[in-house]
């Protein structure tokens, strides 16, 4: 498993509440109304990539998958109101940080 950021800017509301509901059922943690992390393997980060495309707008929209590693997980700085309190769970500041 990879820590994956999944990071959108995307104009229509429908679409984007589809590709939020498409990071939720891979599982991944909202952190920020268009930003979501989680684990996932190769296998499901390229399938959330394909899923996503399929939505999206590609003329107008934009997702961005981020896989990254732990160590560079760990070396994350996190300055001022860095998650939203109202969508983040006590349970994701703990499993990853």
């Amino acid at each position: 498993m990879t820590i994956v950021w999944v990071v959108y800017d995307i104009t229509e509301n429908k679409t984007r509440n589809k590709v939020a509901r498409l990071c939720l059922n891979k599982g991944l943690y909202r952190v920020q109304k268009s930003v979501f992390l989680g684990d996932l393997n190769a296998n499901e980060r390229d399938s959330l990539a394909i899923e996503c495309e399929y939505v999206i707008d590609t003329d107008n929209d934009s997702v961005y998958v981020f896989p990254m590693d732990s160590e560079s997980f760990k070396k994350v700085k996190l300055l001022g109101q860095a998650f939203d309190k109202k969508l983040v769970s006590d349970e994701l500041l703990t499993k990853f940080f």
